[in-house]
């Protein structure tokens, strides 16, 4: 007998659908046909296994299981729960006349169980796209994929309660789930806020700006400065995220199984921080089975590279390209695949090797030309794609003893939306561009060209500073921004010579006073 059951497969943070077709005949023998992995193909053992300690018995006939279409690779253990219903169904110990009215996906336990698997969010939205009207995953997995509406979704712990499910005899009801109530309810929740950080107000303002934006940030100070502890919070001062963002980050993180159990929606932006000794793999995505990198893992989000000069040069090399066109397309001989990489940038670093070049009180014990050196472990392309680099001087301690409370996250946010606000009005009907940093050439002219005084203010600083081309848009998009957080419709003199402030390492003007 021949049976059909729809499955699903990950192709990037997309999913595609999977006909498992199970043919029974007389004879002997097993053979999985598709384009299978070894993950898969070693599903032979735990089906045989699951099925005996559920209650039913392995056919012994010959069995050819077909995963169609068989020009897609196929990955992971996810095929179990569907393979194994397929040998249920043809070998008739479990009869259903609405096969194709499910779709499934699980990895089978000996005992029969149903352990979690990746991408079940993806393969929802495909069921719904192709009006599916029931999806059975495990049951670690189910309020991941009860997100999608218009969807019955069914977590299952075991193979017998899919079968169960199948038979109409279970009690477990399709999983329903508020999105929206419970997206409100933990969108703002944080736990950091800048109302603990005494004193660098001025770094503050570049945070705001940068968030208010979408701009890149460098921020460059001694050790124990705050750094690290400013970059934490910048969640809690970006735009929320909307639901169509919710659902894009959620999915590449299901695929990348980093959602923890329970989870569904992401209802804060994703803050990403690999350690400097990261992969150029494991930062931009692929591998042998392919998954999204950190910058993928951070869309939507911030990206934070933490001692930015002690990261492999060629994994800095590698930002380039997916700042500017924030996707990345990973292509290698057996696959090419393309992840989403929309991320703010944050990095931090020290001035100098001992970390205490320009310290008001501290001496700098870097011989000569050791900052220089240090400086060029980033490379000029790269810096130039940072359109705000700021330094940051220790706290003084009347700050930090101060008992006067700081400006909340959630003032500072008030005022990066409705500048956001003005951004969405102003780039509306323009596809892929959301926020001033995304502007290219033609719509910096159109809408950050400053006035005559700013304009002047900027050659001047610009040939006094030796600034490049690059250097010029950014300098532009950063003073839009900090315009729409003045509420002014014009760039202005005071506007520029901000934005200016904020280009501190561009060569030749690194550790000079203006």
């Amino acid at each position: 007998m021949l049976t059909k059951i729809l499955s699903a497969t990950i192709a990037g943070i997309d999913a595609q659908p999977v006909t498992i077709e199970t043919d029974i005949n007389k004879g002997t023998g097993f053979a999985i046909v598709g384009l299978a992995d070894a993950t898969v193909r070693e599903s032979y053992e735990r089906m045989v296994s699951a099925i005996d300690h559920s209650g039913f018995k392995y056919p012994h006939a010959r069995i050819v299981i077909n995963l169609a279409p068989a020009d897609i690779k196929k990955e992971g253990a996810s095929f179990d729960l569907p393979m194994t219903i397929g040998l249920l169904t043809a070998s008739r110990q479990v009869e259903c006349d609405n096969l194709d009215a499910y779709m499934m996906a699980g990895e089978l336990s000996l005992d029969g169980s149903l352990l979690p698997v990746r991408g079940a969010l993806p393969m929802a939205v495909m069921a719904r796209q192709m009006g599916i009207k029931r999806l059975i995953v495990p049951e670690s997995n189910v309020t991941e994929a009860a997100v999608v509406n218009n969807l019955e979704v069914y977590g299952a712990s075991s193979l017998k309660q899919v079968v169960e499910i199948l038979l109409g005899t279970s009690e477990i009801r399709p999983t329903v789930i508020d999105t929206r109530s419970i997206f409100a309810s933990t969108a703002n929740h944080f736990d950091y806020d800048f109302a603990d950080v005494k004193g660098q107000e001025t770094v503050k303002r570049a945070l705001e700006v940068a968030c208010a934006g979408g701009h890149n940030l460098i921020m460059v100070g001694p050790p124990g400065a705050g750094k690290s502890m400013m970059a934490k919070r910048i969640p809690s001062i970006l735009p929320p995220l909307g639901m169509g963002e919710a659902l894009e980050t959620t999915k590449i993180h299901s695929v990348a199984g980093k959602l923890r159990r329970g989870d569904m929606l992401m209802t804060s932006r994703p803050f990403r921080t690999p350690h400097h000794t990261v992969s150029p793999v494991a930062m931009v995505g692929g591998g042998a089975n392919p998954m999204p990198g950190e910058i993928s893992l951070a869309h939507n989000g911030v990206l934070f590279l933490d001692e930015f000069p002690e990261f492999p040069r060629t994994v800095l090399e590698v930002l380039r390209q997916p700042i500017e066109d924030r996707v990345i397309t990973v292509s290698r001989a057996k696959y090419t695949v393309q992840y989403p990489a929309s991320f703010m940038l944050v990095a931090s670093m020290n001035p100098c090797p001992c970390g205490y070049y320009g310290h008001p009180t501290r001496p700098c014990t870097c011989g000569p030309g050791a900052v220089a050196r240090y400086m060029s472990r980033i490379s000029g392309p790269l810096l130039d794609r940072i359109d705000i680099q700021v330094e940051i001087e220790p706290v003084e301690f009347d700050a930090m003893a101060s008992t006067e409370a700081a400006e909340s996250s959630a003032a500072i946010r008030a005022r990066v939306v409705e500048a956001r606000a003005i951004q969405e009005e102003r780039f509306k009907g323009m596809k892929g561009i959301y926020c001033n940093a995304q502007m290219n050439s033609r719509l910096i002219r159109q809408f950050a060209w400053p006035d005559a005084e700013g304009l002047a203010k900027l050659k001047e600083r610009m040939e006094k500073l030796n600034m490049s081309a690059r250097a010029f848009d950014r300098i532009l998009r950063v003073a839009r921004t900090i315009a729409d957080l003045d509420g002014s419709q014009t760039v202005l003199s005071r506007h520029i010579a901000e934005a200016i402030g904020y280009r501190n390492l561009d060569r030749g003007t690194y550790g000079r006073v203006f």
